[in-house]
């Protein structure tokens, strides 16, 4: 379905996003994702509005302009795992409040001494 090229690049970018500490970005003012990954020296910045695609290491810089459908595909994994991301933050949130909640209606019910 795609190009060696870009079949390289979407491996690249899954690997990137299965691990927690790439972090990432949204700019929609300047129409780009940007991922970042400081142990694995990787930075890549889809600006979708163009459908051009940056990956950056420690020894290498390439900008390309992909077609549509490939970089709409990326955007999708994107997407997926920040929202998948922002889930677990919520959860989280979510948790916290009603431990809190049970916490203060329990100290309220039970019998003081």
């Amino acid at each position: 379905m795609f190009t060696k090229i870009e079949n390289h690049i979407y491996g690249i970018i899954l690997e990137l996003l299965k691990v927690s500490s790439t972090e990432i970005n949204y700019d929609e003012l300047g129409g780009k994702y940007c991922l970042s990954n400081e142990e694995k020296h990787f930075n890549i910045i889809i600006f979708f509005n163009e459908y051009v695609i940056r990956l950056t290491n420690t020894k290498d810089s390439v900008a390309e302009k992909y077609s549509k459908d490939f970089v709409e595909e990326i955007l999708i994994l994107v997407k997926n795992e920040k929202h998948r991301r922002m889930e677990l933050v919520t959860d989280s949130i979510t948790s916290s409040i009603e431990k809190m909640a049970e916490r203060l209606h329990n100290s309220l019910v039970e019998p003081s001494d």
